[in-house]
This record gives C-alpha cells, structure tokens and sequence, in this order.
C-alpha cells in the first residue's frame, strides 16, 4: 500500500502498488492531516495538524481505529509521527515550535 495526505481536501489516500485507488478517507479528527507511518506491526498511524490529533486507520485507510493523542496531550500541530518498536515509543514533531513529544507505548 501507498498513503498519501491531501492536506489541502484533509484527505488520507491509500493506493495499491501499481497505483489504483483504494480509499478515500476523511474524519472531523484529521483536518490537514501532515505526516503518516506505517508501524512494523502494520497500524497506519497519521497527524492531524489542525485538529491536533493522531489517529490510527485500517490498513485499507477506510476507517479510523482509533485517537491515539489529541490536544489534551499537549499535542499542538503534529506534523509527523514514528513507532520505535525497539524502546515501545511514540515520536510526534510537532510544527511552529520547534518541539517533540516522546510518550512510552503501554
């Protein structure tokens, strides 16, 4: 699979390898949605900058798992996201100030 953000339509689009459209996907908790990871256990992860989220898709990008951070986590114009697997941690730049969180995967 292929994910890419449509920042400006607040969109995640998933494609096949050879390029044909699988999903479509919008949720009030992905406006301008910035950076995206796919976890090595598969979880498609994505920013979204202006709602302050991180939410979590199916692998098919046609809905949302699950809101994995929000504002209330001090998330503030998240641009990008990683899982390092190897210490359980979640890493999310945030824009405009320069600053990451770092929070411990339970």
């Amino acid at each position: 699979m292929i994910y890419v953000t449509n920042y400006a339509q607040h969109k995640l689009i998933t494609l096949a390898m050879d390029g044909t459209l699988i999903s479509s996907f919008t949720d009030p908790e992905l406006l301008h949605p910035h950076g995206v990871h796919v976890t090595p256990a598969g979880h498609v992860l994505v920013c979204g900058n202006t709602s302050n989220s991180v939410i979590q898709v199916d692998h098919e990008g046609r809905k949302k798992l699950a809101t994995l951070l929000s504002q209330k986590d001090g998330l503030s114009s998240p641009t990008s996201v990683c899982v390092n697997k190897n210490v359980d941690q979640i890493t999310v730049g945030l824009c405009y100030n320069n600053k990451i969180i770092v929070l411990e995967l339970q």
